[in-house]
């Protein structure tokens, strides 16, 4: 409303200096010399008027833009006791210093509550400068986490612990990964997350940091108890049939030790025991060396190939044995083009076991059938997937099937799904079951 009226002051002032000039021209034309006398003073008036007013406005807008400038709006403009003319400026001045500081105050509010919510929290948070590493923030969370007071530039971070330094420098915006921070007396993992973002012409870097060695350590307690209960399974199923033979082989020995002439056989029965034992306790000696050897796949021999490529391969190595179980697998590759960044060898292992898991699934289907696919997924992951219709597994056993030494087969070591688990762990990646009792099974593996 006040530069209306501004406005219509100016108008004013502009009127009237234009009707006083128009009258002067007139009387100048007319030869009414002696009106001139009046009508100079009138001109003088006017210019000296728009001359004042258009100085007191400049001044007053001088005065409001320093106070916007140091971003003092407590700054009251009199309006009272000034001109008449100032008056709608000074109201208008004083309405827009009093819109930036209600915007000020409810930017500040939010900010302080910003800060509480990041202070109650128990992820740490800090963020930093790119160019200088000039640490701008650092909740209290990250302070008691890193037992760190006071942290000037995240390079001061090196002096106190090198290897979280390089991790927090080498993490990229985007990224999540598991590191571990270290203490005067102990270390601890932490999952640190990364984004970043731009304001003012300046690059920061935004990290969150979450205290998981708690989570990480019920994690391993629980993957330790169910390896241990599958070992321990393992190792007595050898164990009571080698107990019970000696404990055989030994009466025997008594019997013949007291009457040999009765005993004529004992000494093939003890050759073919001592066999037994020899042979499962060579089998004990291989199971604790698989064990032993589970987790010498350390790194990988990357190299970009086509998806089709390693199904044809897969496709020529097993087709005799399919052939001769008269089991019928089919290829589904949609994209031909579709490839991955993997180590071939290993790769290959990987879908020799499970094919092979589906053979054995499938064995007594009338008509037995494995699906090997692969396709681009919607979380843009190439996905291959070996699908069978085979027997299927209950609940309870899906849980286990990863785990070392766990096996539903007679026969088998249980190392095979750990293997791959663990390739596919190697690759950044992870396999996932899918089955239903009675029905089939399909195991996903996901780049």
């Amino acid at each position: 409303m006040f530069y209306k009226r501004f406005e219509w002051r100016i108008i004013f002032q502009v009127i009237y200096l234009f009707i006083t000039l128009t009258a002067t021209s007139f009387l100048l034309v007319k030869g009414r010399y002696e009106l001139m006398v009046i009508m100079v003073p009138l001109i003088v008036y006017g210019l000296i008027a728009i001359f004042r007013f258009l100085r007191k406005a400049h001044t007053e807008l001088n005065q409001f833009v320093e106070s916007v400038h140091y971003r003092d709006f407590s700054r009251y403009f009199d309006v009272k006791h000034a001109p008449v003319e100032l008056q709608p400026l000074r109201k208008g001045f004083n309405e827009i210093n009093s819109t930036f500081k209600v915007i000020s105050k409810e930017k500040e509010t939010q900010f302080q509550y910003l800060q509480k919510i990041l202070e109650l929290v128990d992820t740490g948070i800090l963020s930093y400068r790119e160019h200088n590493g000039e640490v701008v923030w650092m909740n209290e969370s990250l302070k008691r986490m890193l037992q760190l007071p006071y942290l000037k530039t995240i390079h001061s971070l090196a002096r106190r612990d090198a290897e979280l330094y390089r991790q927090v420098t080498l993490l990229k915006p985007g990224e999540t990964k598991i590191a571990t921070a270290h203490s005067e007396k102990t270390s601890f993992k932490l999952l640190m997350s990364a984004t970043a973002f731009q304001t003012d012409g300046n690059k920061f870097k935004l990290i969150a940091f979450q205290n998981v060695s708690e989570a990480l350590d019920e994690t391993e307690s629980k993957a330790w108890q169910k390896l241990l209960s599958v070992m321990t399974h393992e190792i007595m199923n050898s164990i009571a049939p080698i107990s019970s033979l000696a404990e055989t082989l030994k009466y025997r020995l008594q019997q013949f030790a007291v009457r040999p002439e009765l005993e004529s056989g004992s000494m093939d029965d003890l050759e073919l025991g001592i066999d037994t034992i020899k042979r499962r306790s060579e089998g004990l000696l291989k199971f604790a060396e698989t064990y032993r050897n589970l987790n010498k796949i350390t790194t990988l021999n990357l190299k970009k190939i086509y998806v089709r490529d390693l199904f044809e391969n897969l496709h020529h190595l097993m087709q005799p044995t399919l052939d001769q179980k008269n089991i019928e697998m089919e290829i589904i590759l949609k994209d031909p083009d579709l490839q991955l960044d993997a180590d071939t060898n290993l790769l290959e292992q990987v879908l020799i076991n499970l094919v092979v898991n589906a053979m054995e699934a499938v064995k007594e289907r009338e008509e037995p059938r494995i699906i090997l696919s692969a396709y681009f997924a919607n979380n843009h992951r190439t996905v291959i997937k070996v699908a069978d219709n085979g027997i299927g597994m209950p609940e309870e056993v899906l849980d286990k099937i990863f785990i070392p030494f766990f096996s539903t087969k007679k026969s088998g070591s249980g190392i095979g799904l750990s293997l791959c688990k663990q390739i596919m762990m190697l690759h950044k990646g992870n396999i996932q079951v899918q089955s239903i009792e009675g029905q089939g099974t399909a195991f996903m593996m996901q780049f």
